[in-house]
Formats: C-alpha cells, structure tokens, sequence
C-alpha cells in the first residue's frame, strides 16, 4: 500500500496511540515520544509548520474527533485537545520519514548504478520516465513510498543541502540506514539532506521555502552561504520567466 504523506501521518499516528495503550508500562513510551521536536511554531522566525494553517483546520477539527472517539486514552489526554494534535503533527512533520522500500525504487538505483554507454543511458532513463508516468495513472503518486515511520536517532541528524551522509533501506523492509556519502572525520557532525530529490537541484530559495514550511528553519549550509545573492526566487519562478524569455524570442 502506498501513502501520500498526509494520510502516512494520520495512519502513524494512530500508531502512535496504539502503541500507548498496548504498552506494559506506557510513561516510557510517551518519553519515548516526547524526546522528538515536536514545535509546531517557530516563534523567533515567525514560522509555522505548513500542516497547520488556516486552509487545514477545518480538517484537523475533524480529525481531532475523530481519533477523540476512536482511540482516546486518558494518559495522553493532551493529544486529543487541538493544541495537543497540532503538537503531534508537529512531531511527525518533522521528524517523520518516509519509508521507501518499494521494489521499483530499488531497480531504479540498481539501473543509475550500471554502467553503460550514454546512448543506452538515454534509453533506460527514457524507459524508466515513462515507467513511472504509466504507473502513476494507476497508482497515483508517491510510488516510492511505503508510508511514514520515527526513527529517535536519524531524527537527531541535523540538515545540509550538502549533506556527508543520507537515508538508505537496504534491506527492503523499515529497516533504516545512515550511509556516509564521503569521509567523516572524527568529531564532524553527521548532516542528511531532508529535501527530496527534485527539491535538492532547485534554487537557493525554493530550497529555504521548503525548509520553512516543513521543517521550521532556515538553512545556513556552505551551499547556501555560496548562494546567498542569488534573486529571491523559487526554481518554478525562473522556469516560467525562462519560458516567456524564449516565447518573446519566438516572435
């Protein structure tokens, strides 16, 4: 089953509930919980988590009463008041990871990894375009996903849109792995990249509007140190000015 990250939050945290009330000794597992960033607002930035704007209250109202008569447990009270909920949204919004143990995303890695002439590349990446575009109209998005899981120590893996390591499953279930992308000296901080695969190539600004919504902060990474005085645009924006630059040329 594949999940948008939308329902994958709402499915984990049910879980999260379930898992409260199924346990022997049910403090240690909220502790457990609580040892993740769980700010739904950047007060100091005037920032606040994407989820949880005016647009979606409607849909959190919901939801709250929902899981209030569904999965209540008196321990966790808390998390069944609206600010409890948006707290708990919080959490996985920034913490959550995607789980991607899907066996196409596992034979698109194995094919960026052959080693073939660029005539038969351009061909496999072709195939493999139209793969995913076919698969789509069936499926719907996120194909690569598998659904959203908390992980206490990678959550502890501060961000770099020049990371020196990232997030793999090599074991094609949940299990999830930190791989070093280079050599890490002794005492160097250990950064992830959290922007996905088509967000890391964009412009400084998409990346840090990105960053904002989801995850609350603004990155100072030497990439975008480098970057700083580039136009305060999103990578669409310049895309768009792009195009009506050559529609002009055309007449």
């Amino acid at each position: 089953m594949h999940y948008p990250p939308e329902s994958a939050s709402i499915t984990l945290i049910a879980k999260m509930i379930a898992s409260i009330k199924q346990s022997r000794n049910k403090d240690d597992t909220i502790a457990q919980f609580n040892q993740f960033c769980q700010v739904p607002v950047n007060s100091e930035k005037q920032l606040a988590h994407k989820l949880l704007g005016e647009k979606f209250q409607g849909q959190l109202d919901i939801l709250q009463g929902l899981l209030t008569n569904a999965l209540f447990e008196s321990c966790i009270e808390t998390w069944f008041t609206a600010d409890g909920l948006r707290r708990v949204f919080a959490l996985i919004g920034m913490n959550g990871q995607g789980i991607g143990t899907s066996s196409l995303s596992v034979y698109v890695h194995n094919c960026d990894a052959l080693n073939i002439p660029d005539d038969e590349r351009e061909q496999l990446d072709s195939f493999i375009d139209q793969l995913y575009i076919d698969m789509e109209k069936e499926s719907g998005s996120f194909l690569n996903c598998e659904g959203s899981g908390l992980y206490s120590l990678q959550s502890c893996c501060n961000h770099s849109c020049v990371a020196n390591a990232e997030v793999r499953f090599n074991d094609g279930n949940s299990t999830l792995t930190v791989v070093a992308l280079r050599d890490i000296e002794e005492g160097q901080e250990i950064c992830i990249n959290y922007l996905d695969e088509c967000t890391r190539e964009s412009s400084r600004h998409s990346r840090q509007k990105f960053l904002r919504e989801n995850y609350l902060f603004e990155c100072d990474c030497d990439k975008c140190k480098d970057q700083c005085d580039d136009p305060d645009k999103t990578s669409s924006e310049e895309e768009e000015e792009d195009e009506d630059g050559m529609e002009e040329d055309a007449s």
